[in-house]
C-alpha cells in the first residue's frame, strides 16, 4: 500500500480552454498521449481527475465475459425490457 501525501500541482488554462496535465499527474494516473481522462464533479463541489479504463466501445470487448450461447435480437430486447422495468419499478 502506497502512502500518498497531499500536494498541489498547478496548470494554466489556455485561451482555448485547454490544460496540460503536468508530468507528475500523468505518471500518477498512468496515462500518456491519446489516453482519455475523466473529470468527475462530486456532490461536494470537488473535482477528481481519473484515468478512463474503457474509453471506447471496442475497449469493452471481453470485459463482461462471454455468453454460453448467442442470443437473438428478440431475446436481447426482452432482457433489456425486463431490466428496464426492474429498474423503474423495482
Amino acid at each position: 500500500m502506497q502512502n500518498f501525501t497531499t500536494r498541489q500541482i498547478i496548470s494554466t488554462i489556455s485561451s482555448k480552454g485547454q490544460i496540460t496535465l503536468p508530468v507528475a499527474v500523468r505518471k500518477h494516473l498512468g496515462v500518456s498521449i491519446n489516453d482519455k481522462v475523466a473529470f468527475v464533479i462530486g456532490s461536494n463541489g470537488g473535482v477528481k481527475v481519473t484515468q478512463v479504463k474503457y474509453p471506447t466501445i471496442a475497449s469493452l470487448s471481453g470485459a463482461a465475459g462471454k455468453l454460453k450461447q448467442s442470443l437473438s435480437w428478440k431475446e436481447l430486447r426482452k432482457i433489456a425490457r425486463e431490466d428496464r422495468l426492474k429498474e423503474k419499478y423495482g
